[in-house]
């Protein structure tokens, strides 16, 4: 792990949007949610005013921060990373796969700089939202520009805009009118992808109409990183200095029969050294 860069600049809230301080419904105990990983039971929680970003991180916004920094996520020391194969070119050499999920690929080359592989650059996808950054990788960016992580209470309490125990940022239909409103998988997982919603991999940051705080893309896209350990069920709480930490908002591989996690009470557990095509984050801020 690389130590993170100090802030080089005051942090200012451009580019964020308010949350309002107040109480909020966190978690689900409905037909579609999975006990195992914790989300519920459904409990009334307050959270303090703060700034969060109306957009994942993108390419660009990471790019500065490297240029800036000369920072190195974990991905691009040790050389690889994991890869959606269905991004990957026919003629791609053959490469080990994750035997309990076959469709991530370890691809030497992969990083941030180069998501899908050496084929491939962020330049093609400059809006697109930042990925391969592991936990690490992620603070580090917050850390330089003189933000932080978001608490998973405050990612659920962003994400849900203000609406009352609703299923997604919008409300309780998945496409309300047939629209797509988030990039999920919407095919055949992981063979057909018809991408009625343009989309094949990551779409841009800003590529759905966001929710009543600001937020684009809360759900769907890529997952995001929060600064809390991940704790399934009862258990007590990881450490901070090891055990998994909390993703939520799910990603564009999500779909309906294997995985209902692009909820907004949906949450996993991550490696905080896990970095793969469909990992990323947003910043918070104190608001004073």
């Amino acid at each position: 792990m690389e130590p993170a860069p100090a802030a080089v600049r005051r942090a200012t809230p451009d580019g964020m949007v308010a949350v309002p301080a107040g109480e909020f419904l966190m978690g689900s105990e409905d037909m579609h949610a999975y006990p195992a990983d914790g989300e519920g039971p459904v409990r009334t929680v307050y959270v303090d005013a703060f700034w969060i970003d109306a957009c994942a991180v993108s390419n660009a916004q990471f790019a500065r921060f490297a240029a800036d920094t000369g920072y190195r996520t974990s991905a691009e020391r040790i050389g690889w990373s994991f890869v959606f194969a269905g991004l990957l070119p026919d003629d791609f050499p053959p490469t080990r796969a994750v035997a309990a999920a076959p469709w991530w690929r370890q691809v030497e080359g992969a990083d941030w700089r180069r998501p899908d592989g050496p084929h491939s650059t962020w330049e093609d996808r400059a809006d697109h939202p930042v990925v391969h950054v592991d936990w690490d990788d992620a603070r580090a960016y917050c850390a330089w520009a003189g933000k932080r992580l978001p608490t998973e209470a405050e990612w659920e309490r962003a994400a849900r805009g203000g609406l009352h125990a609703k299923v997604f940022p919008w409300g309780d239909e998945f496409e309300p009118g047939g629209r797509p409103r988030m990039n999920v998988w919407q095919g055949d997982f992981p063979h057909r992808h018809p991408t009625a919603d343009g989309w094949y991999g990551t779409c841009p940051v800003d590529a759905y109409e966001p929710n009543a705080f600001g937020l684009h893309n809360a759900t769907g896209n890529v997952w995001e990183w929060c600064e809390d350990p991940f704790s399934p069920g009862d258990e007590a709480p990881f450490s901070s200095g090891g055990g998994e930490r909390v993703a939520k908002g799910g990603s564009y591989l999500c779909h309906a029969s294997y995985c209902r996690r692009y909820r907004v009470a949906a949450r996993q557990g991550l490696f905080p050294d896990s970095a793969t095509g469909n990992v990323g984050f947003r910043c918070a801020l104190d608001m004073t």
